[in-house]
């Protein structure tokens, strides 16, 4: 095991104040839930939470977080968010144990070998031109819509060669109330709340149902051409273990589901905080023009162009800093064991949260502040301190095609156009599952280079 990247003598661990009786800090959770998880440093390195008739330990210190993430036979997937998750994913990638991971990502890694990676970008390249095409100067778009839309296409063609088909699908709809859904019962875990008869619930399991069609029809219509398209999908219909098994329709459904909603819902989150960044920051955006005018000359961005636009990469990196879309994960001991000297019994559900990682200023100095120079700096962050995509052998397997997707998206609309929040409307974060921002509308002003 490497040594450890924070030496101390001794973790601290601590009970949360303001437990209220019956709810504990569930009710905190759910008013002001990345606030109070960003506070919470302050009373330890180990914080221990009731949620409702749970207990969860908040991992607040980064060697831990690495411990925690790496060990993942000792802290396995597991706890509350993933058992509200695997609601919408079963077993997929995302979510299955560490005894189901190896096998699972062997069978998907081909479909994210790197040199993929520019035939996936053609693709991004094209769906981005298509989503940008109907824009006219002084446009009024609301902006996570308009990402969701761009990613869906993204993903639809690139990961399951079905461009044609994604205005179609009811993908957008379905996948927002799936993680408003799943964010709901995660904040709020109190026993039966998700099958009483409200809107959410009714919008949430109306929601599983449309997306288990999509995929039905998904594979049906790659099933029908019978031809590899060099996709996702086809690498899941052919692919076989060790010992000539192959997946079965349940857990081709669920790996689907796995990407059509990790493959749109993170980058598309990602797109719509970078332009509300850079709109509050016009020095920098001004900085991202010239480059842009530089190496682009008006053109689409392509994935050849990645290595001359560093800084389009840093604000990737810094705006998935401020705002990660995982912005909180699970794990659960498998066995009576110890985190930085403190026992935990078997069971005990352990939460990790990037963005509180991200927002404590001993490891990013001035942490509220959008600064991408930082990564010229901190390029290669100690582990735990920057969990954007997780870490070990759980790392996001996509994460190489989202932040290309990001750069490829930001660099090439940034050069035509200018994407103004409206004035006067705060943009907040949802109460989801994901870190993505409350819809807001903004407009579109044509650049003259």
């Amino acid at each position: 095991m490497p040594a450890p990247f924070f030496p101390t003598t001794r973790f601290t661990a601590a009970t949360a104040p303001g437990g209220l009786p019956l709810l504990g800090h569930a009710l905190a959770l759910l008013r002001r839930p990345h606030d109070f998880v960003a506070g919470l440093p302050a009373h330890g390195d180990l914080v221990r939470l009731r949620l409702g008739p749970l207990h969860a330990y908040v991992v607040c210190h980064p060697e831990l977080v690495r411990r925690l993430l790496t060990e993942d036979r000792v802290f396995d997937k597991g706890g509350p968010l993933l058992d509200k998750a695997r609601e919408v994913f079963g077993n997929g990638l995302a979510t299955c144990p560490a005894a189901d991971h190896r096998r699972q990502r062997r069978l998907l890694q081909p479909a994210f070998h790197r040199d993929r990676l520019p035939g996936y970008a053609a693709g991004m390249a094209d769906e981005i031109a298509g989503t940008t095409a109907p824009w006219r100067d002084g446009d009024l778009i609301d902006v996570p819509a308009t990402m969701h839309r761009l990613t869906t296409a993204v993903t639809a063609r690139c990961l399951f060669a079905a461009h044609e088909r994604a205005g179609k699908l009811p993908v957008h709809a379905s996948m927002d109330a799936v993680t408003r859904g799943v964010g709901r019962r995660v904040l709020l875990p109190l026993p039966g709340a998700d099958r009483l008869p409200t809107p959410g619930n009714r919008r949430f399991r109306r929601a599983r149902r449309d997306l288990r069609e999509i995929t039905r029809r998904l594979v049906a219509d790659h099933r029908a051409t019978g031809t590899d398209r060099h996709d996702l999908l086809s690498v899941l219909l052919a692919a076989t273990d060790e010992d000539g098994r192959g997946l079965s329709a349940a857990e081709i459904h669920e790996q689907v589901v796995t990407f059509l909603l990790a493959g749109t819902e993170a980058t598309a989150a990602t797109l719509s905080w970078a332009w509300t960044l850079l709109a509050a920051n016009p020095a920098v955006r001004e900085r991202l023009h010239a480059e842009l005018d530089t190496v682009l000359d008006g053109r689409p961005a392509r994935h050849e162009d990645l290595p001359a636009l560093p800084l389009t990469a840093r604000i990737v990196s810094e705006t998935l800093r401020l705002y990660p879309p995982p912005w909180i994960l699970s794990r659960t001991a498998t066995a009576d064991t110890e985190l930085g000297g403190h026992h935990l019994p078997a069971g005990a559900t352990l939460l990790v949260s990037p963005y509180l990682l991200h927002r404590r200023a001993d490891l990013f100095p001035r942490p509220d502040r959008f600064d991408p120079d930082r990564w010229l700096t901190t390029a290669s962050p100690a582990p735990g301190t920057y969990t954007p995509f997780g870490l070990g052998a759980r790392r996001c397997i996509g994460d190489a095609f989202g932040t290309t997707e990001a750069v490829l998206a930001i660099a090439t609309i940034a050069a035509r156009w200018t994407i103004t929040p409206t004035p006067g409307r705060p943009v907040r974060p949802a109460r989801s599952a994901s870190l993505a921002p409350r819809p807001f509308t903004a407009t579109l002003t044509r650049r003259a280079r």
